[in-house]
C-alpha cells in the first residue's frame, strides 16, 4: 500500500493521508468545501460548497496524475438533503459526462467539520 499526501492540496484536519493506493485502486479521503488558502473559511451555499469540493478533490487526483475520468465511485454526505439534494444534484452532475457516471452513495447526515454543507470521499482505478 501506499499512503499519499499532496502537496498543495487542501490541509487535513484531522491524521489522515490524502489518499491510499493499493492493487490499482485509489481511495480519496473526503474533502470539504474550505480552500487550502483559506482553511474553515467556507463558501455560502451548497452548490459553491460542491464546486469547493470538487476542486479539492481534482487536486488531490492531478497530485496522483489522475482525473475525474478515473473515478469509480463517490460517497456523497450531505447535511440539508431535503433542501439542498436538487441543486447539488445538479452540479455534481456536471463533473462528469452522461456515459461516465461512477456508481454513486449520497446520505443525509446531522454534521459535518466546520459546519459543511457537503463532504465527497472517491475510490479510483488507475489505468492498466
Amino acid at each position: 500500500m501506499k499512503f499519499h499526501m499532496i502537496p498543495g492540496g487542501p490541509k487535513p484536519v484531522a491524521p489522515f493521508s490524502h489518499a491510499v493506493e493499493t492493487d490499482g485502486f485509489v481511495f480519496v479521503t473526503g474533502q470539504m468545501p474550505d480552500r487550502p488558502e483559506t482553511p474553515g473559511v467556507l463558501p455560502e451555499g451548497i452548490v459553491a460548497q460542491t464546486h469547493a469540493v470538487m476542486a479539492n478533490l481534482k487536486v488531490v487526483l492531478a497530485g496522483l496524475g489522475l482525473g475525474l475520468e478515473h473515478v469509480v465511485m463517490t460517497r456523497i454526505y450531505i447535511t440539508r438533503f431535503k433542501e439542498d439534494y436538487a441543486a447539488m444534484n445538479e452540479t455534481y452532475r456536471s463533473y462528469f459526462p452522461s456515459d461516465r457516471l461512477p456508481a454513486r452513495t449520497c446520505v443525509g447526515v446531522t454534521g459535518l467539520a466546520y459546519d459543511a454543507l457537503i463532504e465527497i470521499d472517491l475510490v479510483c482505478k488507475r489505468p492498466d
